[in-house]
């Protein structure tokens, strides 16, 4: 069984096969929580695939918000990316640490403002790494190229859109956490957040989408079997959560893998829901 789109995952042999195209741009997408006591951007000076640049998503966002990493303007989101080398007529393949949760992320960012040809690089650097591929600490000073953001909404949702998604139903909201924050019976990472998740939503943890020994997407049939066992029905619409955007993401790429109608991502994620006097929340299954 193949991925009903392929196009958004890449292989290690694929992308060294063509790391000296010039129409490919490669990125390192890292990113951790705080508590991590991780710096990417250090971590991406001392070591990056060859021709790689930094892609900041707490830098890269709309830095006036008081959540964290939030989509930026399309005007911001248009002159940083383009200081990075990435513009129109690009394929931009994404790779990150963890593996896989903050390239997703810069994956949804670049569709979200309109540039489809982008994909992740399936198991990212730790993958590569494991195969003997080459990294460098060499700069990459890139030469600055036009790029057109043109936002689409259909992937992007707020806080009031989420509370009109549970008085409808109109699409299905699935929480990315894990399953013992989703039932509320651990305290959030994040201080002063309360426990539990929205009324109506589906649980289904991004780790449980990859492999834990590679950190590479599930294949095709395994990817499809666990995203039904969550209750999601994949032919209709969904809206991904987490704790603060990132790990949606993971969920989102997964859906689009399987031909899922494109993911939508709750921006503010549990870090807005769940930071809010006003909004519902229920704990247990």
């Amino acid at each position: 069984m193949e991925y009903a789109r392929p196009d958004a995952l890449v292989s290690t042999d694929w992308l060294a096969a063509r790391l000296d195209a010039p129409d490919i741009r490669v990125v390192d997408g890292s990113f951790y929580l705080p508590a991590a006591k991780r710096d990417p951007k250090t971590e991406y000076v001392n070591h990056h695939i060859p021709g790689a640049v930094f892609f900041d998503i707490d830098e890269i966002a709309d830095t006036s918000s008081p959540l964290p990493h939030m989509l930026p303007s399309p005007e911001k989101f248009s002159s940083r990316v383009r200081k990075l080398g990435l513009g129109d007529g690009s394929k931009i393949v994404v790779y990150d640490t963890t593996p896989m949760t903050g390239a997703c992320r810069v994956w949804w960012m670049f569709r979200t403002m309109g540039h489809k040809d982008v994909a992740v690089l399936d198991g990212g650097l730790p993958k590569w790494m494991s195969e003997g591929r080459p990294v460098t600490d060499d700069p990459t000073p890139p030469r600055d190229r036009h790029f057109t953001a043109r936002l689409n909404n259909t992937l992007v949702r707020s806080v009031d859109d989420v509370f009109g998604l549970i008085d409808s139903k109109r699409e299905q909201i699935v929480d990315a956490r894990a399953a013992n924050r989703f039932r509320g019976e651990v305290p959030e990472p994040r201080a002063g957040l309360r426990v539990g998740h929205m009324p109506g939503a589906y649980n289904l943890p991004y780790n449980e989408l990859l492999d834990p020994k590679t950190g590479t997407m599930l294949p095709a049939d395994k990817l499809a079997a666990r995203i039904a066992a969550s209750g999601i029905d994949p032919s209709k619409k969904v809206t991904a959560s987490c704790g603060s955007g990132v790990t949606a993401c993971v969920v989102a790429l997964g859906l689009y893998l399987t031909g899922a109608p494109e993911t939508a991502v709750y921006d503010g994620s549990w870090t807005e829901w769940g930071g809010r006097a006003d909004t519902p929340i229920v704990t247990g299954a």
